[in-house]
């Protein structure tokens, strides 16, 4: 064997070698990179520090700096219909359920919901409903815990603590009020900084019925019915009452026209 042949074949030898040493350092397949000589616990990059230890539920923790970490809410009000509407509001986060099962990226992945302490869903997006339905699949209660998470399924901590925000569901949704024996329905909004209570949903009442809107808000706005074309001066601070006689059927929505807010719909059969 040549001196040429003989030195090509040690750097094929010494090339193969550390491949294999690479392959084990990162017990196989890496889902993320991190710096030459270090581990993936050890790397502290932008994708953040692997740490030994979980969320309790079998995610490892994926810690970063408080500094731009991931950051949620988590808001749950009553569907009209059924169940609860969760809202996710999050922070230096983005959802990418396209790439769920890859690397894990700095500031993106998925959310998983939790029911007393229990998992829920997993949730690719800001909204999810909770069916009355899934709820009793899931042994029921009231205490609702969401978690962020990196596309490879590593719960994103801060200070070994997974980023997560909570809120405890209320009593369940009662259903649509029937009309009082004397025919009036009657709605009561409150306008509140912008926010309306209780929050919008559907008010079901029979044809040829009187509805009778009772409206407090905290600024001068106007009061407008669509579809029946009826309205009301608000003045801040004081209760208006607009009445009139639902003699058209479908979907009405009921609104304030300077701050454009959705009081509630009426549904008229």
């Amino acid at each position: 064997m040549t001196r040429a042949r003989r030195a090509r074949t040690a750097l094929a030898l010494l090339t193969a070698a550390l491949l294999a040493l690479g392959a084990g350092g990162c017990g196989g397949r890496a889902t993320t990179h991190h710096k030459p000589g270090t581990s993936h616990a050890e790397d502290t990059g932008s994708n953040g520090r692997l740490l030994k230890a979980g969320d309790g539920h079998g995610h490892r923790l994926r810690q970063v700096a408080a500094d731009g970490a991931p950051a949620l809410d988590l808001a749950v009000r009553a569907d009209p219909e059924d169940g609860w509407n969760v809202h996710l509001t999050v922070r230096g986060f983005r959802f990418t359920p396209d790439s769920v099962g890859g690397a894990a990226l700095a500031g993106r992945g998925h959310a998983r919901l939790f029911l007393d302490g229990r998992p829920l869903a997993r949730v690719y997006g800001p909204w999810f409903h909770l069916s009355e339905a899934l709820l009793r699949s899931a042994g029921g209660g009231t205490r609702l815990t969401a978690g962020l998470y990196a596309d490879d399924h590593t719960a994103w901590a801060v200070d070994a603590k997974p980023v997560r925000a909570a809120a405890t569901l209320g009593a369940a949704p009662a259903s649509p009020a029937a009309p009082p024996d004397d025919g009036t329905t009657t709605v009561t909004v409150t306008v509140e900084h912008g926010t309306v209570r209780p929050a919008p949903g559907r008010t079901e009442v029979a044809q040829g019925s009187t509805v009778r809107l009772r409206v407090r808000s905290d600024r001068d706005d106007t009061l407008h019915v669509h579809g029946y074309d009826k309205e009301a001066e608000l003045s801040a601070g004081r209760t208006v009452t607009l009445t009139f006689t639902a003699d058209r059927t479908g979907l009405f929505e009921v609104e304030t026209h300077e701050s454009d807010l959705l009081l509630t719909q009426l549904v008229v059969r």
